[in-house]
This record gives structure tokens, C-alpha cells and sequence, in this order.
């Protein structure tokens, strides 16, 4: 099959220059083409990366993908999707936030891989004030500037001539990357409609109308429900294993809605047709038995983390889904349970009553008894129904936390006092 073909068929597609040409194009050869992203942040989340995914097929199609890591465009700030001017990074945080975005670019594609990694420092910090404006300004018209939705959205509420010029710095990387490397495609989000045919423009301009450069972007991700895709009550998903922890990534997948697996599953995994359409068929008529969003979790945080973050994410899963979570060594403990509230506790035994109070995690005396009478304390994933109970912190994960759960859901982690 086709890429385009088998990105449409995944519905990844959101718009082309020339969606014809491009078919016809990525059928007779293997072409060179490119994905951006700035150093805004050290570490990526799950938004960043359904265009990677479309990289990484390329690649596995044969073709040869350059990442650009915008270590000059990100010291300037991208205006797009945003209605205030970005907060400007010193230089020295922008190049830590490149090498962490190499050090995560690395980690997705592999060493082996087909991949070329480029920074647009490497040619913009080069060009001069005079011919910046004389190479490529001249040959910019402001009025198609200003009809960009991108500069477009800004103009009520203003928008700096530092954010307004940001496109044309990334039509030079287009431009740039089609002479040195001979990339003819460039892919991005849908907010990046304007930056990238900005780039075929110049491109056109330089080398004329024929020149044969493309442009394609994916669609916005969201929810059944509406909602922007990735976002949580906890915040972003990050692909950081620092920022959400590989099971917390696993948990997210697992939970998704029924409305939603499939088309996750044709975006973020390399699954073929046969086997997402017998995965939709149990979504139809077992729907109780998530084998869809299992399938999802494993493939996603199999390609981010790797297969030895994958199996202890499903081992923490089935230990706490059991119950018994004594099992969880010391650091399984600690990225099952870092979201959940954390309470500090002394390291000699205390009276149970006293310790739930003490801690805040019941209001009071009289109604910590009547929890723990009714069986809704759990220590260490065993129910205590004594009120006289006296608990040792160091008997359990290396005398270093207590689990308590109160209830069916209300998780806390007693770390205790050295």
C-alpha cells in the first residue's frame, strides 16, 4: 500500500498542498522529507508526537526522514495556537532543552534507525540581519503574511515583529533542507498549515513554480467528548519517564474510551488493517473486556519506553488490580503511587486510629473507627478491621512507605521520617 494511501485509511490526514502529486511522487520513489519541533519544553508530550508517528512510517515505507530540532526557532517562539507573545528563553535553557529533545528522538527512533537529526542552528544563527533581509524579506509580501491564520488570529490582540517574522525562518529551513538534503515534504500539526506553505512559497519563488516540495499536516486530536486529546486532571502525558511515569503512560492508554481506541489505535501503533479491525469487532461485542485499549497501551508504551518499562507498568497493573501489592518492590511502590496524596509518618509503631487521624486522612477519631469497623482501611493491601491495631512502619518496602486506602479508590503513600 501507498504511505498516503495508508495514512489516509488511518484518517491522519488533515491537509495537502498537492495531495495528487505527493501520491503520485511517494509511489515512483523514496523521497527525503522532514518534521519540526522547538525546544520550548525539555521533554515532549503525547500531542508532539502523532507527527512523529507519521515519521516513523515513513521511515518503515522506505523513505528518509530528517527531524529538525529547532534550537534558532525555539529561542524565538512559534505564535501559533497562542494568543499572548511567548516568554523568550535564555540561550543556555534553549540548547539544554535541545539535547534533552535529541536525547528523546534518539530513544523513539532507535540508533539503527533510517533517521537524520538536524538543528536549524546550525544555518540560521549564520544568516545576517542585512541578508535576512535582503535574501529572503524582499521576497516575502507582507499582506499573504498577514493572512496566515496563524498571524491573522494575533493581529486584536498584537503580536511582536520577533513572533511575526517566525515563519519566515522556517520557510528558510524548508528552503535549506531542500538544497542540502533534497527533502521535498514537510509535516506538521494543523496549526502549521501557514508556516509550511510559507516555506513551498519561498522555495517557488527561488527556484521556481514547478520546483516539486510538498506539504502535509495531521488533523487536531480530540476527543469523543470533545475534549483536547492528552490533557488530564494531572496535567500534560509527558514522553519523559521523569514527568509521567511509564505506568501512569500505560494507565492512560488503558483507559480510554471505547469511542476513542480505534482511531488511537490507527494513529499511535503500526498495527495493520486485519488486526485493528478485529479489535473494533470486540470493542462491538466485548467491550467489557478492553482488549482494544490494551492492545493500545502495550503498543504505545512498548514504542516510547521499551519493552522492560512496558512489562513492569502491566506488573504494577495486575499487582494492584489483585490487591496485593506487597508484592511491589520499593520503586514500583513509588511510580504506582506518585500521584496519589503523601502523608509523612514516624517510624515506630502507632496506633491505627491515631495514625489515620494524625495524618488527616480521616477527619476524626469517631470516624476512623467507624472506617476501620466497616473494613474500608486497607494497610499495605490488607484490610484492618481492629480498631487497637498497632502499625509498624518499617515492616513493609524497606521500612520506607505504608500504602493506606480508604474506601474502594482513595490511595495515600505514607512516607515515613528518617
Amino acid at each position: 500500500m501507498n504511505i498516503i494511501d495508508e495514512l489516509t485509511w488511518r484518517g491522519a490526514i488533515n491537509q495537502q498542498t498537492d495531495a495528487e502529486g505527493l501520491k503520485k511522487l511517494t509511489s515512483e520513489k523514496k523521497i527525503s522529507l522532514y518534521c519540526g519541533v522547538d525546544p520550548t519544553g525539555d521533554s515532549m508530550h503525547i500531542g508532539h508526537l502523532i507527527p512523529f508517528m507519521m515519521m516513523k512510517r515513513f521511515e518503515l515505507a522506505g523513505h528518509h526522514p530528517y527531524i529538525l530540532i529547532g534550537g534558532a526557532t525555539g529561542s524565538i517562539g512559534d505564535p501559533s495556537g497562542r494568543k499572548t507573545e511567548r516568554q523568550l528563553q535564555t540561550m543556555d535553557k534553549v540548547q539544554h532543552n535541545v539535547k534533552a529533545l535529541s536525547r528523546q528522538m534518539q530513544r523513539l527512533f532507535g540508533g539503527d534507525s533510517n533517521v537524520t537529526m538536524v538543528n536549524n542552528y546550525d544555518w540560521l544563527s549564520k544568516i545576517s540581519l542585512l541578508d535576512f533581509l535582503r535574501d529572503y524579506g524582499k521576497l516575502v509580501n507582507i499582506n499573504t503574511m498577514l493572512a496566515k491564520d496563524i498571524v491573522a488570529s494575533r493581529l486584536d490582540t498584537g503580536i511582536s515583529f520577533t513572533e511575526f517574522t517566525y515563519q519566515i525562518l522556517q520557510s528558510v529551513d524548508f528552503l535549506t533542507l531542500h538544497n542540502d538534503h533534497n527533502i521535498q515534504l514537510q509535516i506538521g500539526g494543523a496549526d502549521q498549515w501557514g508556516n509550511i506553505t510559507a516555506g513551498i512559497d519561498l522555495i517557488h519563488k527561488i527556484k521556481g513554480a514547478d520546483e516539486a516540495v510538498y506539504g502535509l499536516t495531521i488533523p487536531l486530536m480530540l476527543k469523543a467528548d470533545g475534549t483536547k486529546f492528552g490533557k488530564t486532571a494531572g496535567g500534560a502525558i509527558w514522553l519523559d519517564a521523569d514527568k509521567t511515569s511509564p505506568y501512569e503512560f500505560y494507565q492512560f492508554w488503558l483507559n480510554q474510551d471505547d469511542r476513542d481506541v480505534i482511531r488511537y489505535l490507527k494513529f499511535f501503533t503500526f498495527l495493520g488493517q486485519d488486526e485493528i479491525n478485529q479489535l473494533a469487532a470486540t470493542v462491538e461485542d466485548e467491550p467489557e473486556k478492553r482488549l482494544a485499549q490494551r492492545r493500545l497501551a502495550e503498543e504505545v508504551t512498548r514504542f516510547v519506553h521499551g519493552e522492560e518499562a512496558l512489562e513492569s507498568a502491566q506488573h504494577i497493573s495486575e499487582i494492584l488490580f489483585s490487591g496485593d501489592i506487597q508484592r511491589l518492590t520499593l520503586t514500583e511502590v513509588q511510580e504506582a503511587f506518585e500521584k496519589v496524596p503523601n502523608v509523612s509518618i514516624n517510624s515506630e509503631p502507632t496506633n491505627i486510629v491515631e495514625l489515620l487521624t494524625e495524618t488527616a486522612i480521616e477527619p476524626s477519631r469517631r470516624q476512623a473507627r467507624e472506617d476501620i469497623t466497616n473494613g474500608a482501611i486497607t494497610i499495605n493491601g490488607e484490610r484492618c478491621t481492629n480498631t487497637d491495631a498497632q502499625l509498624n512502619p518499617k515492616t513493609n518496602f524497606s521500612g520506607k512507605f505504608m500504602v493506606i486506602r480508604r474506601g474502594k479508590k482513595n490511595y495515600f503513600l505514607a512516607k515515613v521520617k528518617d
